[in-house]
């Protein structure tokens, strides 16, 4: 009589992908011998096997580059390609996700991202980021000082010429055609300020407090306050009550792209306090910004994995979108809408699909009724500082390409992406007679409410001034 085995790790990559933490303080974390071993390793593994070749250009700039050897093997590259392919990885994690077979709990452990972030970090550490990379990953700092009323007129005014544009390219590498954000002197949190929420008795409702602390984001506060203001609206038109977290800091990810761990620490240090009290007081977290919910979600977990305020942090994040369908499966979500949305053509931002909470945007959208809402599951090209350095920017468009010519071929009446930042790279490929601008997913929904002026609205309005 024969028996079943039991299941080895050789042949766990059918099981659900698992991540390791990140050792980053150990000794070997930074030995030069050790990472380059790891990167040979990992490298060999992937040439093997090509499956992630469409994604980003680090793997089409790592096989041209083995292919190219002498050897036509990973044994026959430079140290300078380890260091390229690094450059080239914006830490998306959809190999992780969507492609790798050999992630862990697989035998051969592969973690395609951790380990360019482990590169990077190396690279960080050597002093190798140029002052550049520097400023663009300070976003809390460069927002407050362009955030300053005179400031800001000034940036937004230089940001708006091809002179102006042709210095910053010339100064700091911002390639001229790029999409950069406008600043606001009236930032979220001075918009909001002190008000208390229009919603009294917030109920519970499937693992919901309905209660929320709003985590602006850097982006949400001084480029784009309109997002904040929008869920705002929209979660209290839900009964959800709303409060802004009382202090905020950068969550940390511009310097995750850059390697700089130090400051991932500090940044963390002056959060996750703050955030993990307003947890003990009863409140859910929710942030508008796809990277900065996966850094308390993710990332934040796997670099302190014995922080026990990370992890509380970490199970009280949501995603908008998720949290509104958690209520909505509960009976809790107004469904009484004023405005259909016609066609909408959506893009999935990778930090959101990184969650792995579903399509829970475009599940809310289609309640509105009358409304269709057709996915896009690729890459934008953006990818935090990336898409808008000089070196990068025509590979960038490239990766975003097929997402651009999907819109453009929709016609649809709104096009939208949860990252505000991908939705103006889309918006800055479009050819001349589909340029039109994104409409983010916060407001589409606001605008369905009737809280919003629809796109007919908003264009009589701008048409009349």
């Amino acid at each position: 009589m024969s028996s079943t085995p039991p299941k080895t790790p050789r042949e766990g990559s059918v099981d659900a992908p698992i991540r390791h933490p990140i050792d980053w303080k150990s000794p070997t974390f930074h030995d030069e011998d050790a990472l380059y071993a790891e990167m040979e390793r990992v490298f060999d593994v992937c040439h093997g096997c090509r499956r992630c070749f469409s994604l980003c250009h680090a793997f089409p700039l790592l096989f041209d580059a083995i292919d190219e050897s002498h050897t036509m093997e990973v044994d026959g590259l430079e140290r300078k390609t380890y260091w390229d392919v690094a450059e080239h990885c914006y830490l998306c994690d959809m190999c992780y996700l969507s492609k790798c077979p050999y992630v862990p709990p697989h035998e051969f452990n592969i973690d395609f991202p951790h380990l360019m972030l482990r590169a990077k970090s190396k690279a960080f550490q050597e002093g190798r980021p140029q002052a550049r990379d520097k400023i663009l990953s300070a976003t809390d700092k460069v927002g407050a000082i362009a955030g300053i009323p005179v400031v800001a007129q000034a940036v937004n005014a230089i940001n708006s010429t091809g002179f102006g544009r042709s210095v910053l390219e010339s100064a700091l590498g911002v390639a001229k055609d790029a999409p950069v954000p406008k600043y606001h002197s009236k930032s979220l949190r001075a918009q909001v300020g002190k008000r208390a929420s229009s919603v009294r008795e917030p109920q519970a409702v499937n693992g919901t407090t309905g209660r929320v602390a709003l985590f602006g984001t850097c982006y949400g506060n001084r480029n784009e306050p309109d997002l904040g203001l929008d869920l705002i609206k929209v979660f209290e038109h839900n009964g959800i009550e709303v409060t802004l977290t009382p202090k905020e800091r950068c969550c940390g990810m511009p310097k995750l792209e850059l390697g700089d761990l130090e400051s991932i620490d500090k940044a963390r240090e002056a959060n996750i306090p703050v955030l993990a009290a307003l947890v003990d007081e009863g409140y859910d977290l929710v942030g508008p910004v796809p990277s900065c919910v996966l850094m308390f979600k993710q990332e934040l977990p796997l670099l302190f994995p014995e922080d026990d305020q990370v992890a509380k942090v970490r199970d009280a994040f949501f995603d908008p979108f998720e949290y509104l369908m958690l209520r909505h499966k509960g009976g809790a979500l107004n469904t009484d809408f004023k405005n259909s949305l016609g066609n909408i053509s959506y893009h999935v931002a990778c930090h959101l699909r990184v969650q792995n909470i579903g399509l829970k945007t475009r599940d809310v959208l289609a309640l509105v009724p009358d409304t269709q809402v057709d996915p896009i599951e690729r890459c934008s090209g953006h990818d935090g500082t990336y898409g808008v350095k000089k070196e990068y920017r025509q590979q960038s468009m490239k990766i975003a390409k097929p997402v651009i010519r999907k819109v453009e071929q929709a016609k649809a009446d709104y096009y939208a992406s949860d990252c505000p930042m991908a939705g103006h790279q889309i918006e800055s490929g479009l050819s001349d007679d589909a340029k039109t601008m994104p409409t983010h997913p916060l407001r589409l929904l606001a605008i369905a409410y009737g809280l919003a002026a629809t796109q007919d609205e908003a264009s009589h309005s701008t048409r009349s001034r």
